[in-house]
């Protein structure tokens, strides 16, 4: 009987070497936003490394929510905003480290590569890696504005009427960079950052007769482009490149202060069952050509630096003349807010939109 038995056991140790990785190491949990994970790319992953990914659309607070109730469980991978990482792994430590080891970062564009590593750091690790990126900088009627060059032209009386921007934070720190503030260098200061509230608040209400109008949706902004009734104004880089597309005199500037840019990154949940699947996965999409399948699909810039090489012609255009290396590595990125920046600011935009 105990022979008998001994052989069973002895069968069973072989089935468990023999039998298929388990379900936790072939499955990936990716919770991400609309767009980012296309099905195409998702079974190529599946074909090379027979992981499956199963994919959960999210933003931001989601996350959050969601890895905090599961003390950084239920996923394996995320793609938060790199300036929502930082504070939340300090309160709630529902990401993990990032070991660049296992990155291929020559792959990615350095200086954004380095932009995430300093925005995501905490007690000196850093917790993403950079994925998807967009800009804010000017969309100009080069015929009309040729002078537009910065974010403070948008304040030139010569344009009077015919300028328009948001009476958003980007207005408010895009204007200080073209002013020669460092609006983020005085985020841990409120005092100083208050200050600096006060000079935008007085050159915005100074600079109100430029104003045609302030927009607040991106349809409203093509259209006071299109009919000519703004010549410039500050804008994300797809509304200038879909004007380009209609009308080769309106095109994307960045401004020589610098563009203002958000990125969302790849970052692993604390408690993640599938780390090496989620390196794996993330070394993938940063791959030149998947990287392009995204950016010709969703025209979304990638931090894959050589992705531009396999472009459609006219989104490789774009992003040659609107957002080559040289500027990429002037861009403003955004930090992390601290709590309370958010109020100051909308105090000062209420004054500005209340100023007569």
């Amino acid at each position: 009987m105990k022979r008998f038995l001994t052989v069973l056991c002895v069968f069973a140790l072989m089935f468990s070497v023999l039998a298929p990785a388990s379900s936790e190491a072939s499955v990936l949990r990716v919770i991400t936003w609309s767009g980012y994970a296309p099905q195409e790319l998702l079974d190529k992953f599946t074909a090379e490394t027979g992981i499956k990914v199963e994919v959960t659309l999210s933003n931001n607070e989601e996350m959050i929510s969601k890895l905090r109730a599961t003390r950084g469980g239920g996923f394996d991978l995320a793609q938060p905003s790199q300036d929502r990482i930082s504070s939340v792994v300090e309160q709630y430590k529902i990401y993990q480290p990032v070991d660049f080891s296992k990155i291929d970062e020559a792959q990615i564009d350095p200086s954004l590569l380095e932009a995430v590593k300093k925005n995501t750091l905490v007690d000196g690790k850093s917790y993403a890696v950079p994925h998807v990126y967009g800009t804010e900088g000017l969309v100009v009627n080069k015929a009309k504005a040729p002078d537009v060059k910065d974010f403070k032209d948008l304040l030139d009386p010569k344009y009077a009427g015919r300028v328009s921007y948001r009476l958003k934070r980007p207005t408010l720190i895009g204007m200080g960079f073209s002013l020669g503030f460092d609006p983020f260098s005085l985020y841990g200061n409120p005092a100083e950052y208050q200050k600096f509230l006060d000079e935008m608040e007085k050159v915005l209400i100074a600079g109100k007769p430029a104003v045609k109008t302030y927009w607040d949706n991106g349809d409203q902004l093509l259209q006071l482009l299109r009919s000519g009734e703004v010549w410039a104004a500050s804008a994300w880089e797809q509304a200038g490149w879909k004007l380009h597309a209609e009308n080769l005199d309106i095109d994307y500037i960045a401004p020589e202060s610098g563009a203002l840019a958000w990125v969302d990154t790849f970052a692993i949940p604390a408690r993640s069952e599938n780390v090496e699947g989620a390196y794996a996965y993330i070394n993938f999409m940063l791959r030149p050509e998947n990287a392009a399948f995204f950016t010709n699909r969703e025209t979304y810039g990638t931090a894959s630096k050589d992705a531009v090489k396999h472009l459609d012609p006219e989104i490789k255009a774009n992003f040659e003349r609107g957002l080559p290396p040289e500027v990429l590595a002037k861009i403003n990125w955004y930090p992390t807010v601290p709590a309370g920046v958010e109020e100051m600011e909308g105090k000062t935009l209420d004054k500005v939109k209340a100023a007569r």
